[in-house]
């Protein structure tokens, strides 16, 4: 199965714990892509909290320097509110340690040459090479370290000079603790998984989920589809779905995926009923109703009470779980129940749950059940691209075990 053997191969990878780094230049890769609210301040600094484990132990291990890249938004060119400046106070609180800021890799090699300590390089992005990974770009990133470390597992499905094409130049590349810890748990859920093993999938549309849904039938033993995308497989089944969110050119897929998980023996599990509404935002009437008789002219934007209880009695009896997409417009509190009971019923289980990155998490958060999950990845599209079965380039050019 190909999830199976890539989740295999990238854990083959050598980790930072696995070489010896004292008195060495590190370079890692880390992801501070946080967000921010209009007055640049950190509203979630979740995936720099996740970062410290690596940094405290290259500290604690005796690194004679430590370079910290990361990028930050998508700038077009350099732009002061996407600089990395905004996060170095919180990194220094965070660390209790002094940190050093190069505005360019040339003034990070002059820093580390004159001091022993951590720097923080400026938005990676602000080179236009980095995304197209650059060997120029790469090699320059390679003359700061004797060891390159990926730690950021978010953009380790991107080949970039920051994520891939430096490890061409560095003699030593390995992962850092987040980025194995990442892989080692998608392993737990999808290469040895304890069974049975529900997949829970969810948010607006089929299309970004398709490659996970096909590859996905040999490893799991049964699939929740809710959320929007729900909609193009029930009017694919016959429903008239009236406004709701449907892609009408993914219908054969959807039949498809249905009968393929039949003959595999996967059950899937669709809405019975949903929460409607004429209008999103306003004044709107909100029914509820079953999913085959929605009210003429409305939108299906969660779901309903008896399709809630029936979700919550399958993953009840599951001992992985998987979700990866909001169940409903969860951002707004009166179509957010269906995904906040999901949050809540997992988080009481005893089953093993990983969770997607992204909105999943963010709903994960608000549900206030972050800390009764087994993992919650730090990576929306790459812990997608995992659940897809492919192998992220990151790992690809990274030390291997012997």
């Amino acid at each position: 199965m190909l999830q199976v053997a890539g989740i295999n191969f990238m854990q083959q990878t050598k980790s930072i714990k696995d070489i010896d780094i004292c008195d060495k230049h590190i370079l890692i890769r880390v992801d501070f892509n946080v967000p921010m609210d209009k007055d640049l301040n950190i509203s979630d600094d979740t995936r720099i909290r996740e970062a410290l484990p690596t940094i405290n132990y290259c500290i604690d291990n005796g690194a004679k320097s430590i370079v910290l890249v990361s990028h930050l938004g998508r700038p077009k060119g350099k732009d002061s509110k996407f600089s990395l400046k905004h996060i170095l106070k919180r990194l220094e609180r965070l660390l209790e340690k002094n940190i050093l800021f190069a505005e360019t890799i040339e003034q990070a090699k002059e820093l580390q040459n004159q001091y022993q300590g951590i720097i923080l390089l400026e938005n990676i992005r602000f080179y236009p090479e980095e995304e197209k990974n650059s060997d120029s770009l790469s090699q320059k990133l390679s003359t700061l370290c004797d060891i390159f470390v990926n730690d950021a597992f978010g953009t380790s499905h991107r080949a970039h000079s920051s994520t891939y094409g430096v490890a061409k130049f560095a003699s030593q590349k390995v992962a850092g603790i987040l980025l194995k810890k990442e892989i080692d748990s998608f392993a737990k859920a999808l290469a040895n998984p304890i069974k049975p093993v529900l997949l829970i999938v969810g948010g607006s549309k089929v299309s970004s989920k398709l490659a996970l849904l096909y590859n996905i039938l040999d490893v799991v033993d049964r699939i929740i589809i809710g959320g929007a995308m729900s909609n193009t497989f029930l009017k694919s089944l016959g429903y008239d779905m009236q406004k709701s969110l449907v892609e009408d050119g993914l219908l054969e897929d959807a039949r498809k995926i249905l009968q393929l998980a039949k003959d595999k023996g996967v059950k899937v599990y669709l809405p019975v009923d949903v929460i409607s509404t004429d209008c999103i935002e306003g004044n709107r009437r909100v029914e509820i109703s079953p999913a085959q008789d929605i009210p003429s002219n409305f939108m299906a934007v969660d779901m309903g009470p008896a399709t809630t209880k029936l979700f919550n009695q399958v993953i009840r009896s599951s001992n992985t779980i998987i979700w990866n997409g909001p169940l409903g417009i969860y951002e707004d509190a009166q179509f957010s129940r269906g995904t906040f009971s999901i949050a809540h019923t997992i988080g009481d289980t005893y089953a093993f749950s990983l969770i997607g990155g992204g909105d999943t998490a963010d709903a994960v958060d608000k549900a206030g059940e972050r800390d009764n999950m087994s993992f919650i990845s730090t990576g929306g599209g790459a812990s997608l691209e995992l659940l897809e079965g492919k192998i992220l380039p990151a790992f690809e050019v990274l030390d291997k075990k012997d």
